[in-house]
């Protein structure tokens, strides 16, 4: 049996996710899923961009995600609790990330409770997993990503792990946001760990 990471915590405290415009909402509906599974109390922000994508690529609206979150807030709900630095948290994971997030974590930008969340996850030294989507990049991006990581975020593009042999799509994402809450130290049992070679 593998011995458990000392950095794994036994008290989870709740998970902000946040949702964007990027393509992949299939990406923060499994972050969702498999922390609802482990009990995990999740606190969901969803980009009015996010809204569409979420229509054309999972066919759900917003009403569809109210029993995958614990609570959800609407984007312009400044007086959320999770746009303050006293709301204890295990961190937050955007899911996918848009690339005009990114840069307003690299620049402490605060317009909406999405980006107000994600900088007050820093500000109070707490993990920020940005699950950034974007392909190709350009240099542009590439300055914004060394901004926010900078800053303290994790960048964690949705790269497959191949080694696990992923055989659909669907277990390929869900090994991605894994990964993602895998970063604020939960483990949710679903991770394919590389054990080396058989």
């Amino acid at each position: 049996m593998m011995k458990r990471s000392p950095r794994f915590v036994t008290m989870i405290l709740p998970v902000v996710v946040g949702i964007t415009g990027a393509s992949g909402a299939a990406l923060g509906l499994s972050v969702l899923d498999l922390l609802s599974g482990r009990g995990v109390e999740t606190h969901l922000v969803v980009t009015r961009a996010a809204e569409r994508v979420l229509g054309l690529e999972a066919n759900l609206t917003l009403a569809d995600l109210d029993g995958r979150a614990t609570r959800r807030w609407a984007n312009d709900e400044l007086a959320a609790p999770i746009a303050s630095g006293t709301f204890p948290s295990a961190g937050m994971i955007v899911a996918p990330c848009s690339m005009s997030v990114v840069s307003a974590v690299a620049t402490s930008r605060s317009t909406d409770l999405l980006e107000r969340a994600a900088d007050v996850t820093l500000k109070e030294r707490r993990p920020l997993v940005l699950i950034a989507r974007e392909a190709p990049l350009h240099v542009g991006h590439l300055r914004q990503l060394l901004g926010a990581a900078e800053i303290g975020a994790t960048i964690l593009p949705p790269v497959p792990p191949f080694y696990a042999r992923i055989a659909s799509v669907t277990d390929m994402v869900e090994q991605i946001a894994a990964r993602a809450i895998d970063c604020l130290g939960i483990d949710v049992g679903k991770l394919r760990r590389w054990q080396g070679p058989e």
